[in-house]
């Protein structure tokens, strides 16, 4: 039995804290943010803002007190918004002890510092530390259906102990080395997934939307390798396989921010309309631009795409522009 804490209790939060308690075998905390939001499910039973429709077991235990959530916990499974993940691990880090594992779940890249999630974690705290990321809607795990993910750490004996750790009959979990690699595919595709979203409040057809992920998947996989990451894990599940799913799956909460941009409506509107759920891609799509320009790395689709979000430029025109580059080679 391993004692795991998630740390945070949006709807990715509790769906993994569901399928661990589905699983069996661990001892569950759930800590959330909201004092309110830990009373209410404590009270209910059940994630109304942020997952309604499933009811969690009474062997998850569920609380606001950071630390005492974390307290003997093996496993810290890090499920916060990637913008406030530094101020939680900075918050626990005086109390973590050294054989505590740290596991990001977080999906981003710091607006400020351009760095990773793993980069902010290093930043503050030596505990060992992997990632989590791979194809995989929230209300889907929550549901038990079969979802694939991938678990990459430095350390290939802690990789593989956190893969029986967290898998399951409907969660299969992989393996692999690249850091890197993993962590940009699942920041990245949320910004490709903005942009799908507007082709399709556009109405611009099944041939942009194909042309436009085939791309994003190139523009994310100049800029994985310049930082360090392998080609083969953007053709991966944290990559590809995220990417799709994003970019065509009506459960994406990115694809839909873009399709009502694409539609005309500005950006403060659509966030009011998100009731303090969070659409990464937002943050992201800076981020990214800092660290290509970092690199020196080229991402048309990125730079348009923070343009329409940051710079209220007309979707169409942003399109046109991306049709109209000079030609290249595939």
């Amino acid at each position: 039995m391993s004692r795991i804490t998630v740390l945070g209790a949006g709807a990715w939060g509790t769906a993994l804290a569901l399928s661990l308690a589905r699983r069996g075998g661990h001892h569950i905390v759930l800590w959330c943010h909201s004092p309110a939001l830990a009373e209410q499910l404590n009270d209910v039973g059940e994630n109304l803002p942020y997952l309604p429709g499933y009811t969690l077991p009474f062997d998850i235990i569920v609380t606001s007190d950071l630390p005492g959530a974390i307290f003997e916990a093996d496993i810290l499974l890090c499920v916060t918004p990637s913008q406030h993940l530094r101020s939680v691990i900075s918050h626990i880090a005086p109390l973590l002890t050294p054989n505590q594992i740290i596991l990001s779940a977080s999906k981003g890249i710091e607006e400020t510092t351009f760095l990773r999630m793993s980069q902010v974690i290093t930043s503050v705290t030596d505990n060992p530390m992997a990632v989590l990321s791979g194809p995989s809607f929230a209300q889907e795990v929550a549901a038990a259906c079969p979802t694939a993910l991938v678990i990459a750490a430095g350390d290939s004996l802690l990789a593989q102990s956190l893969q029986r750790d967290i898998s399951s009959p409907t969660l299969r979990v992989y393996t692999n080395d690249d850091i890197p690699g993993v962590e940009l595919g699942g920041a990245l595709k949320n910004v490709i997934a903005l942009a799908s979203g507007v082709t399709h409040g556009l109405n611009l057809g099944g041939n942009a939307a194909a042309a436009l992920i085939t791309r994003g998947i190139a523009e994310m996989t100049r800029l994985a390798i310049a930082c360090g990451g392998h080609r083969q894990t953007l053709a991966g599940l944290s990559g590809i396989g995220d990417l799709v799913l994003t970019c065509t799956g009506n459960l994406s909460r990115n694809r839909s921010v873009g399709i009502e941009l694409g539609r005309g409506r500005k950006l403060p509107d659509i966030l009011e309309g998100l009731h303090g759920k969070v659409a990464e891609g937002i943050h992201s799509t800076t981020a990214a631009l800092g660290l290509a320009a970092r690199y020196g790395v080229e991402m048309p689709i990125t730079e348009q795409m923070n343009a329409i979000l940051h710079h209220e430029k007309n979707p169409k025109d942003a399109m046109r522009e991306l049709m109209t580059r000079p030609g290249r080679e595939e």
